[in-house]
């Protein structure tokens, strides 16, 4: 089965302009044709990078999605960002993640680099000659930043970084890394401790380990960063010293979390197409599988779920596009919209009986693929205190407020005088 361009569901036409709508089919077309014969690739050679589908969407300007046209962008926002990466995720999660890692870097680029630092580096993100990683999960720490140990200390104009980061999104694909390392002395609030940097793939004493496929998501590379003592200058600061966890929290809620419900969002309807697709085609009795009432009340179920995860993904997004206060949205999307699709990938494997056990029937990836939806941008667990902490109106700082309404907005032009 591959993407052939459909309409957007009419739930979701209050979200989606007519450009939307274009994007939409775009994004299908692209997938079926470049996408879709890849993706077979990717899963019969997991240990390769796949570097052809993300030239392509950098060609088509893709990573540049949210960034303003002064810059070289598209200026199209968060609902035509969750678009390509859902249309692209129904096809192969795999590519839909190379989309989605280096879009979470660019947005903390828009909302905490300087305009210079914009000038320089997003417009090589616009041209596609530049991908992005940001890297801020440790071997010991996991997604806990108060854990981090990687370390920077201040050495004249320079500063000299040291310490190991891993499942790092594009990391054997990026020109450019956002690392997150600690600033301060032991003992200093996790909020004032932490800095981000924009580290060169190039400069000395930063190695890649070799790409080591995972369970699932083929063909997409979570590699390690080793930093020995590499040298970044003052000026590859990302905001103000001490700001990193600003910069990466304001990342995970605002792109992380609305991008892994996307690709969620992707693979739950490529499960239920494909369990539909199945039972219709399967002879029972006079007729086939889809005519069993039991059969039938498995996939109302799948149904139902993913048109609720689908509005909630979507409404999310367009919250934020307005400039609305909607964290507690974008949380909720990602954490139901991995729950469901979860749910609906085991339904669907048991009505598929020993046809799910196949290595090459394609609901096995699905399986697989689903489970890397889970631990980035906050585990269930991580997103459950969050949503409590809005439940007792204690989540005082919210990204979507202070950041959303100037990423909508034209950013200055950066070659005015």
């Amino acid at each position: 089965m591959t993407a052939t361009p459909t309409a957007p569901p009419p739930a979701l036409r209050p979200y989606l302009t007519a450009r939307h709508e274009l994007l939409w089919n775009e994004a299908d077309a692209f997938a079926a044709e470049h996408v879709a014969p890849r993706a077979v690739r990717m899963e019969a050679a997991p240990g390769r990078v796949e570097r052809k589908v993300a030239d392509l969407m950098a060609a088509r300007r893709w990573f540049a999605i949210t960034v303003p046209a002064a810059y070289g962008g598209l200026g199209a926002g968060h609902v035509a960002k969750t678009v390509l990466i859902h249309r692209i995720a129904c096809v192969s999660a795999a590519a839909a993640a190379i989309l989605q890692a280096t879009l979470i870097p660019v947005g903390a680029l828009l909302h905490f680099a300087t305009l210079e630092q914009k000038g320089r580096w997003l417009p090589q993100v616009a041209d596609g000659s530049l991908l992005l990683s940001i890297a801020v999960t440790e071997p010991a720490a996991g997604g806990h930043i108060g854990g981090i140990e990687t370390t920077a200390e201040r050495t004249g104009s320079q500063w000299v970084i040291t310490g190991t980061k891993a499942h790092i999104g594009n990391s054997h694909l990026a020109g450019a890394h956002l690392v997150v390392a600690r600033t301060a002395e032991p003992g200093v609030r996790t909020s004032q401790a932490l800095t981000a940097f924009m580290v060169e793939s190039g400069r000395p004493g930063l190695s890649v380990s070799d790409h080591r496929p995972a369970l699932g998501l083929h063909g997409f590379s979570t590699g390690h960063l080793d930093l020995d003592q590499v040298r970044v200058p003052a000026d590859n600061v990302i905001g103000e010293i001490g700001q990193g966890l600003s910069v990466a929290q304001s990342s995970s809620i605002l792109y992380g979390r609305p991008n892994l419900a996307a690709v969620s969002l992707g693979i739950h309807e490529r499960v239920v197409a494909t369990t539909t697709a199945r039972l219709k085609a399967r002879p029972r009795y006079q007729g086939a599988l889809s005519d069993l009432p039991v059969l039938r009340g498995r996939v109302g179920d799948m149904e139902a779920r993913l048109r609720a995860a689908r509005i909630l993904a979507y409404q999310a997004v367009h919250l934020l596009d307005q400039g609305l206060s909607c964290d507690a949205d974008l949380i909720n999307a990602k954490y139901l919209g991995h729950q469901w699709a979860m749910q609906s990938v085991q339904d669907a494997m048991e009505l598929h009986g020993t046809q799910a056990l196949d290595r090459d029937y394609v609901l096995q990836r699905l399986w697989r693929d689903i489970q890397h939806t889970y631990p980035p941008a906050g585990t269930g667990e991580v997103q459950r205190v969050r949503l409590a902490d809005a439940a007792f109106d204690e989540d005082h700082i919210q990204w979507s407020e202070r950041l959303a309404a100037e990423t909508a907005q034209a950013q200055p032009d950066p070659t005015a005088a």
